[in-house]
């Protein structure tokens, strides 16, 4: 069964009990940690050590694992401590974004940075990213071919490719293979931005989520599916999970129409 989650970015100036507290309870199997300073800190990666056992006895306390942690940037000093930290804590994939180096130099480090994560046994993955080294199809199958670690995988993010004019279902056909980890969710129009977080809720915007979830059923994906969605940070809790609540119906509902949940 495809685990549904939610990046506790969405809670951002909130604790993380309050982050996990409210994902369990608007339905969701599992989480993502933040460790996004400025957004949402809340595996700070210079500090993980005092707070790790705390995050364990939280997601103890609800019952709900984590699947992933979002570190964003590819630099070894934060990357280094995040396998660190994501091997002690029992997480098993670190997100990235690609940046904006060139991409021969991106997917150089991203197979270096892979090797490192495969000593720690988590998964290291990127996700295509407008206005960044990775930010298509096309320079994703590139990745696909030049990192060749088994630590390695993509995580697909639908938003980021409909905001590259292209179809996300029709895509993630082409990359689900290598596919371990998706971040979801919608987005109004064509961009350059996601939209406000209520219209990032999935269902409200324009991207098929029913074709993408068909998509990975069928392809026999099993990892991780967490609700990532940005620029909520100041909302009140309350509006924080709404989004989150809706977001989960309507995910939830989509995937067991598709026969994966």
């Amino acid at each position: 069964m495809i685990k549904l989650g939610v990046n506790t970015v969405l809670f951002g100036k909130h604790d993380f009990r309050t982050a996990v507290q409210h994902i369990k309870w608007a339905g969701y199997d599992a989480a993502e940690i933040s460790a996004l300073p400025g957004m949402a800190d809340h595996l700070p990666l210079d500090n993980w050590r005092a707070v790790a056992g705390e995050i364990k006895a939280i997601c103890s306390d609800f019952e709900l694992p984590l699947t992933a942690v979002e570190v964003g940037a590819l630099a070894p000093e934060r990357l280094l401590p995040a396998f660190e930290a994501a091997a002690e804590i029992g997480i098993p994939v670190v997100n990235v974004g690609p940046g904006r180096d060139e991409l021969s130099a991106v997917l150089d480090k991203l197979q270096e940075m892979s090797e490192k994560a495969a000593e720690y046994g988590v998964i290291l993955c990127v996700k295509a990213h407008v206005n960044t080294a990775i930010f298509n199809t096309p320079t994703t199958l590139q990745a696909m071919e030049k990192v060749t670690s088994p630590a390695f995988g993509i995580d697909m993010d639908p938003s980021h490719i409909h905001r590259g004019g292209e179809i996300p279902k029709d895509a993630l056909q082409q990359v689900v293979s290598r596919v371990r980890h998706v971040h979801i969710r919608d987005c109004a129009g064509p961009g350059p931005r996601p939209g406000a977080p209520e219209m990032q809720a999935c269902g409200r915007g324009d991207i098929d989520l029913l074709g993408y979830c068909r998509v990975l059923v069928e392809a026999g994906y099993d990892g991780p599916v967490n609700l990532e969605v940005i620029g909520a940070r100041d909302y009140e809790l309350s509006r924080q999970a709404i989004i989150a609540a809706e977001s989960y119906g309507y995910l939830n509902a989509c995937l067991k129409m598709a026969g994966g949940r």
